[in-house]
């Protein structure tokens, strides 16, 4: 099965939909070396100016496979932290601009991967929350830079959910719209931001990741 399926129906604008929705599109090691290895690919494309992220049958993403963390396989092991880290540090890092197309559930590692974008655009069934919290430490950084120290630590210590009008409200997303307009909306947004010089995108989103105050290397666990 293809886990990521991508779309370049328009040149500039190329979209990247997780799909494994059985598994309601987990961030499995194998899925997550898959976006690494796309955006590595897009980021050195010159035709390329933006990059869309969604999930397919009305899941963002449930966040990290489980399983994987349980494993005994000692090459599962080994493939874990370094593949977490680098999926991180590539969607951070990615030189363009990113939009998460968030319909349904954005949990956990899901909902990292929809902060990490630059630009979050919600259906109105989209929901947020960091499950993991009740057993494991949750990423910081990214979301507190995004919404505040207050609301960061309410959502990361709590694990509470909360739904696209929180999320609006909160400045988490930028847009809610009905599910049915979700893609119309975020294909009119990554049009408006092609229209722009690819060179001055580029130097914009380095300051929008140099203001992220995350050093390279940081390893998942520090973020």
């Amino acid at each position: 099965m293809q886990l990521l399926h991508l779309d370049r129906s328009d040149d500039a604008v190329v979209t990247l939909t997780l799909n494994w929705p059985e598994k309601k599109n987990a961030l499995s090691i194998a899925m997550r070396d898959e976006v690494s290895d796309a955006l590595d690919a897009l980021a050195t494309d010159e035709s390329v100016k933006v990059v869309v992220v969604t999930g397919a049958d009305g899941v963002f993403s449930a966040g990290f496979d489980l399983r994987e963390f349980g494993s005994t396989d000692p090459a599962v092991q080994q493939a874990l932290w370094p593949s977490s880290d680098r999926f991180h540090h590539t969607v951070l890092r990615f030189p363009l601009p990113t939009i998460a197309a968030v319909d349904g559930p954005a949990l956990a590692g899901g909902f990292d991967l929809a902060t990490l974008c630059d630009i979050r655009i919600a259906s109105e069934t989209a929901v947020f929350a960091h499950p993991e919290q009740a057993f494991a430490e949750v990423l910081y950084r990214p979301l507190a830079e995004l919404v505040g120290g207050a609301a960061a630590r309410y959502l990361t210590l709590s694990g509470r959910r909360i739904d696209a009008v929180e999320a609006l409200r909160i400045g988490l997303v930028s847009q809610v719209v009905p599910t049915d307009q979700l893609s119309s909306t975020v294909a009119e947004l990554a049009r408006d931001i092609a229209r722009a010089p690819r060179e001055a995108l580029i130097r914009t989103k380095a300051k929008a990741v140099h203001r992220t105050a995350i050093a390279p290397g940081t390893p998942t666990v520090a973020m």
